[in-house]
Formats: structure tokens, C-alpha cells, sequence
């Protein structure tokens, strides 16, 4: 046993306790049987005697699940919750997201920021049937994930204990974490810092660590792409796709009507041959550090430009140009956590009611890490040939402009005339 002598905090009072005080009985685990989690079971039983239970939220993480039970109950843990929410995750987190065009600092598609809260929501709804006295989470002080639980547990159960082992517990390395396994046979896979830190479900793969973690250095793409090939592995025929919207929301691709995840692999397999979504970013995180990492997003790049270019034709210009403006906020909420905030809710209203007609096909050309345009067409379309063509035309008396281009520039006019008086 360790001497639990660091502070927690205390909500319900807003004063410190030590953590020796407190009692636990049975404790939810969101565990990905990764090294850290798969510790902490052991950790948590020998330092609070408690029952284990651990939960895993399947938002698309393939192979990553396989075997997970075994290992799970070989830690320690009473048993394992193994949760499919891909078509929820898709339908309440992605689509809304995507359609509101949301791109954290105009650049990260938000992959593993919004599968947390849906995450955290299913363990707090095991915690209240299991009668858990607290959630349990294995992240890192410095990360952002940590905020991104702790909201949601907050939004949905304000009083139950939250205990997050890394800000107090007496390891302080991985090399640490993987001696303490070792001791107790806890079976883990043993990478002794040569493994990346990576995150992956249907929507994206994170990468961070090792070259990866200084920007000055050149990735080392072949060892660790997943779903897209190298910019030079890529195909050197381009392939065209179709892809259709009904109120925002892709519902086919060349033809074929798909749900939200069918539809999302078939474009992660074909636009991870074309080397597309290879996002190399620096990023400011929630606690104020910044940090490097490359995503994956085959099916989101391709999936955010074909609704750019269809939300182009159908919205109307100043629509348009506010939701833009909006979107960097609407990122910003669901990077931070706060997904079920007033905020983010309220912009959500008024990003569906802006994608009513936001319904169209879309087509694609996909070559070498490039989207290219290949044609939208919509009922609810603004563009009008009869006004918009260079040709002659019998609707549009360009004489009208005259006046209206006079009135437009009337503050310039003015400005320099008042400029010169000054002079």
C-alpha cells in the first residue's frame, strides 16, 4: 500500500481532503487495455480494495478489441463492458460536427474529441447500474482527455467521485508503469518507449511521440500509417466518386444508400489508397501546451469538402459566411469537452436549421493526397444561370449597377475627401 497523502478535490464542499480518505467499493474503469489501464486495475485493487469494473466504448477501434475480455479479467477486473456505440457516435457526434463544418483551430476534425463524451456518458449510466462509488480514468495531467470525461461525468452525475491515478499515484514513467506489470504479471505489451501514442476509431488514427513529438523532424510515415498510404504509395489514377447529402447528412456513396458507419469505412478503404486526410498539425491544447500530431482522416476530408461545396451552391452568402464563423467557436466547444454545454447546443440549432437545404450530390475526384471538384448539383440550388452567364441575357440591366457600385463605394469616397481637407 502506498501512503495516500496528495489532495483531491472536493466539489460538493470546494475544499481539499487527503486521498487517503477515500472509501471505495466498486469503481467503473474506462479502459482500452492499453499499459495504463491495464495497471490501474491492479493499482486500484491493492490501494483501495475495491471491485473493478471495466468499461470499453467501441466508437470503431477495429482489432483493438480483440482479445480485450481475457486481458481485462487477467488484470483483475470483475468483468468487462464492451459498448457499441459507432452508430450512435456517428449519427449524434459526427454528422452534427461535420455538418456544422466544425475544424478545431481550422485544421483538426475534432476525431478523438468527441468520442469521449459519448464514452463517458455510457460508463456513468454503468456506474448508476452497477452502484459504483466512482469513474476511473487513466488520463495524463497534461492532456486534454482529462477535461473532456470530467465535463461529461460532471454534466450527468455532479456528485460521484472522479479518481484519475496519474495526478497522484507514486509511478511517474512508462518505464515505471511497465516494472510495476512486470512485478505483478499483469499482461501488457511491452514497447519500452518504441511505440507511438496513438488513438483510433471509425472517424480518424491519431499519432504522437517518438519523431513525431519535435516539429522540426520528418515523419517516419511508413512505420506507423494505418488507413492511408504515402503521398508516393498512392495510386496514379485518379478515381472519381459521388457522394449524397440530405439536409447536411451523407447518405450515399455512387449510388448505393449506406448508413453513417458502412458509408464512413467504404471512404476510409478508398481514400486511404489516394493518400488523402494526412494531417500533420501543431495544436494548442486545453491545459495551454503545444503538441504535434498527425491524423488520418480519409472519410472526413473527403466528407467536409463535399459539404463545403454543396453548403456553396445552396446557402445564401451571408448564411454562409456567419456559419463559417460559428464553426470556429462550435470547434472549440467540442475540443474543450463541452459538448453538452448551452453553447454547443444552441449553435446546433442554428447549424440544422441552416442545413435544410443543404441536400444535393456532390462529385468527387480523389488523386494523390488532393479533393478535387468535379461537379454539385442541388433542387435547392442559388446559382442562376440566366444571371450568372457572361453571355447576353435578358434578366440582369447591367446600367442597374451603375448606381448600386456609386452607393457601395460612398464611405471611400467620403474618407478621401475628408483626407484631403486635412491635408
Amino acid at each position: 500500500m502506498i501512503e495516500r497523502d496528495v489532495f483531491y478535490y472536493r466539489e460538493e464542499n470546494m475544499e481539499y481532503n487527503t486521498m487517503k480518505n477515500l472509501e471505495l467499493k466498486k469503481v467503473v474503469l474506462a479502459y482500452s487495455g492499453g499499459l495504463d489501464t491495464s495497471v490501474m486495475i491492479t493499482w486500484l485493487k491493492e490501494n483501495f480494495g475495491c471491485e473493478v469494473i471495466a468499461v470499453s466504448g467501441n466508437v470503431g477501434q477495429e482489432s483493438e478489441l480483440d482479445g480485450l475480455e481475457e486481458k481485462a479479467l487477467n488484470s483483475g477486473a470483475s468483468k468487462l463492458y464492451i459498448e457499441d456505440i459507432q452508430k450512435e457516435f456517428v449519427e449524434d457526434f459526427v454528422f452534427n460536427t461535420l455538418k456544422a463544418g466544425a475544424k478545431y483551430e481550422n485544421q483538426y476534425l475534432l476525431g478523438t474529441a468527441f468520442a469521449r463524451p459519448i464514452i463517458a456518458r455510457r460508463m456513468i449510466e454503468i456506474a448508476h447500474k452497477e452502484g459504483a462509488d466512482a469513474i476511473v480514468h487513466g488520463c495524463t495531467g497534461k492532456g486534454n482527455d482529462q477535461v473532456r470525461f470530467e465535463t461529461t461525468i460532471r454534466h450527468f452525475d455532479p456528485e460521484i467521485k472522479i479518481v484519475a491515478p496519474w495526478r497522484f499515484w507514486e509511478i511517474k514513467s512508462r518505464e515505471e508503469e511497465e516494472a510495476y506489470a512486470a512485478q505483478r504479471n499483469i499482461p501488457i505489451n511491452k514497447n519500452n518507449g518504441s511505440a507511438y501514442s496513438e488513438d483510433r476509431n471509425l472517424w480518424h488514427i491519431s499519432h504522437e511521440g517518438l519523431e513525431i513529438e519535435n516539429p522540426a523532424n520528418a515523419p517516419k510515415y511508413d512505420n506507423f500509417l494505418t488507413l492511408s498510404k504515402k503521398f508516393e504509395d498512392a495510386k496514379d489514377e485518379t478515381e472519381e466518386i459521388v457522394l449524397e447529402f440530405v439536409e447536411g447528412v451523407p447518405v450515399s456513396l455512387n449510388g448505393e444508400k449506406l448508413d453513417g458507419v458502412s458509408l464512413i469505412k467504404k471512404l476510409n478503404k478508398i481514400g486511404g489508397e489516394h493518400a488523402i486526410g494526412i494531417d500533420d498539425i501543431i495544436e494548442n491544447r486545453i491545459t495551454g501546451i503545444k503538441v504535434r500530431g498527425i491524423y488520418e482522416n480519409p472519410a472526413g476530408s473527403i466528407l467536409y469538402r463535399a459539404h463545403e461545396i454543396l453548403e456553396s451552391l445552396t446557402l445564401d452568402g451571408d448564411t454562409l459566411k456567419f456559419k463559417q464563423m460559428l464553426s470556429l467557436k462550435y470547434a472549440d466547444e467540442v475540443y474543450k469537452g463541452l459538448w453538452y454545454s448551452k453553447l454547443r447546443e444552441s449553435l446546433q440549432a442554428f447549424v440544422d436549421e441552416t442545413q435544410k437545404r443543404v441536400s444535393g450530390t456532390v462529385k468527387l475526384k480523389l488523386y494523390k493526397g488532393n479533393i478535387i471538384p468535379n461537379g454539385v448539383e442541388s433542387k435547392y440550388s442559388l446559382f442562376s444561370e440566366e444571371f450568372a452567364t457572361f453571355g447576353e441575357d435578358g434578366v440582369y440591366d447591367q446600367y442597374d449597377s451603375q448606381g448600386f457600385v456609386n452607393l457601395f463605394a460612398l464611405p471611400l469616397k467620403i474618407e478621401a475627401i475628408q483626407s484631403r481637407k486635412n491635408e
